[in-house]
């Protein structure tokens, strides 16, 4: 993995130079080091979940014992993220599946 020297983002292969992802800062691949690169296949987005506000699906489960401080609606998407320290429990952050308001809720 190489970085760029401009602005410290990851860099990609692109044929004989090492382009940055962020600004678009090129340098010749070392010759000698080009062994130890492994490059992969582009990306695809095939898996990404859909999280935009005017979402209608967000692929996550979602729960019914919660209640919209914008809406009133019961119902809501979450995920849960552990945010604090290994011995404190996570944090479940919510989307109402109605208006798209966001909020969160600490163990």
């Amino acid at each position: 993995m190489q970085f760029c020297d401009e602005c410290g983002s990851m860099m990609h292969a692109d044929g004989e130079e090492m382009v940055c992802s962020s600004c678009g800062a090129t340098v010749a691949k070392d010759t000698d080091l080009a062994e130890q690169y492994t490059s992969t296949e582009a990306q695809d987005d095939s898996d990404v979940i859909e999280t935009t506000e005017d979402a209608n699906f967000e692929g996550k489960p979602t729960a019914e014992d919660v209640k919209c401080d914008e809406c009133g609606t019961r119902k809501a998407w979450y995920t849960i993220k552990q945010t604090g320290s290994a011995d404190e429990p996570p944090t479940r952050f919510f989307k109402c599946t109605e208006c798209g308001h966001r909020w969160r809720e600490y163990s």
